[in-house]
Parts: C-alpha cells; structure tokens; sequence
C-alpha cells in the first residue's frame, strides 16, 4: 500500500479477507489503516454485511479497530433498510409491509424501525427478506422448504448481504446469505440485491466522502463484488490475493505469484488494477 497511496484521495476497503477474518485483524492490516489516516486519506470500510454500520463498528473495535481508522462504515444492510424506508424505488414502492426475516436467531433488530410486520411463514408474509446467516447452524438446504412455499405464492426477495461465501477463521469457506439468494433467483424468484457490486451503495460511498471517484480505490478479495462493483462505480479496485481466493491460487514464501492471479482474472473474466497479497503497507 506504501506505492499506492499517493495516488489516491480515499479508500473503500471491504472488511472479511482483507482487514480481519471475522475473529481476527489480520497481523499489519491496523497498522496499514493508521498509516493511510496519518496521510490524511479518507477511507470508508464498504461491508456486504446484512449489519448496520453501528453494529459494524462494534464488531471491529472488538477487534482492535479504532473508531479513527476510517470515517464511516456502508452496509449492504443499511443501503437495503434505507431502499425499504423510502420506498422511492419501482421495486419498494408497492411492496407489502409482512415481512419473513431469514437471519441469525436473535437478530430481529435488523428489521425495526421500518413500519415491517415481521411473519413466521411466508403464507404470512408479502416478502422474504434476507439479511444474515449462522452458518454452523443454518444452511441454503435447511431454509429451502421456505424458499419453495415463498415460490409458490410468488414473494420477492430483498437481500441485504449479496456475498455467497465468506472466510472463516479456520481458513475455509461457509455459506453466506448470497447463496440464499442465488438459489432463490435459479428456482425463479424475484431478487434484489443490495451491496456490492450493485450500483446504489458506491452512490452511496461517493456522496459520504466527497471524493471524485477517479481518486478512490476499491480494496477487496472477491473478483465477484469488490472489483466487479468498482468497475460498474468507474473506481480503480486493488484486490487481496489472501482472502476468498486464496486457495486457487499459487504462493511462495507468503507472497502470491503473479502468474496464478493472472489465470484467475482470465478466468472470472476480471481485471483489477492492482493485485496485493496482503492488505499492508509495505
């Protein structure tokens, strides 16, 4: 990052795969965020979580990330919650108001404060909502009776956290609310997504810092949303070799050989402006 953050004014950095593997900051990535703060960059952490950007920054202070190493926090879930508040939108604006939350138990909070009736079947309700998962204890296969009956009366889907995978701190990769989603549009049902790499959060991002979007850069791990969503947004996209990607490609004594990540970017049919095997300075 030492190379690259002369060049730019601000900073959207994604959150899991590049600053913390949802347990753990990763070993430079705070002191790489102090670095920039101390050259007076403006950095906004852009997150797919279903969260909002409040419940976001307590997760990272638990993690050791101060309040001072970024200015705001932009949700998937808040950017859903703001579309469903005002309803400006063709897809809102004659959307019904029972709503099935399909989310981590407990987290009904991620509904309030929206005029929402929340169902407990979708007989009940007018649409699925979709907004986070506890992948040790729910599942795309344990949530598809629901997504069947939800079918069958024809309830649109809103998702407020587009990402089909994420990082577990083991290393490995569990389901995400994404893949919910993605198996609901195959079976014929209406999605819309909220989050990277969907237009409407970068509008979001560019009217909060007031930096032109030729002097930002987008920091992620997924070809898929971090730099697909940078491209749409005309944003340059450095992507981290260590996060979801991680494993199809070759490395050598910590650091990712070029070679392998240009096969990927061939592959998913992406081309980041930079690639970095880590988010640290130097």
């Amino acid at each position: 990052m030492a190379a690259l953050a002369g060049r730019y004014d601000g900073f959207l950095l994604d959150q899991w795969g590049v600053l913390h593997d949802g347990t753990r900051p990763y070993p430079r990535a705070i002191a790489c965020l102090e670095r920039l703060r101390a050259a007076g960059k403006a950095v906004i952490i852009l997150s797919n979580s279903g969260r909002s950007g409040r419940d976001n920054e307590a997760v990272l202070a638990g993690m050791g990330f101060a309040r001072h190493l970024y200015d705001h926090v932009a949700s998937a879930g808040d950017d859903a919650r703001d579309a469903l508040a005002k309803r400006s939108e063709p897809a809102y604006r004659d959307l019904g108001r029972r709503c099935l939350l399909l989310a981590r138990p407990g987290e009904e909070h991620l509904a309030e404060g929206l005029g929402l009736t929340l169902a407990d079947a979708p007989e009940r309700a007018d649409f699925l909502f979709v907004m986070s998962m506890d992948s040790d204890r729910q599942s795309v296969s344990g949530w598809r009776p629901v997504l069947v009956e939800a079918l069958q009366r024809g309830l649109p889907m809103i998702c407020g956290n587009p990402d089909r995978y994420r990082v577990h701190a083991d290393g490995g990769l569990r389901e995400a609310p994404g893949l919910v989603a993605l198996t609901y549009e195959k079976m014929g049902g209406s999605v819309h997504y909220h989050g990277k790499p969907h237009p409407r959060i970068y509008r979001g991002c560019l009217e909060l810092m007031q930096v032109p979007a030729a002097r930002l850069l987008a920091i992620g791990d997924s070809l898929e949303h971090d730099v697909a969503g940078a491209d749409t947004a005309g944003i340059d996209a450095a992507f981290i070799a260590g996060g979801i990607h991680e494993g199809e490609l070759a490395w050598r004594s910590g650091a990712v050989e070029p070679e392998s990540c240009l096969a990927l970017f061939a592959r998913e049919g992406r081309q980041p402006r930079f690639c970095l095997s880590r988010f640290a300075w130097d």
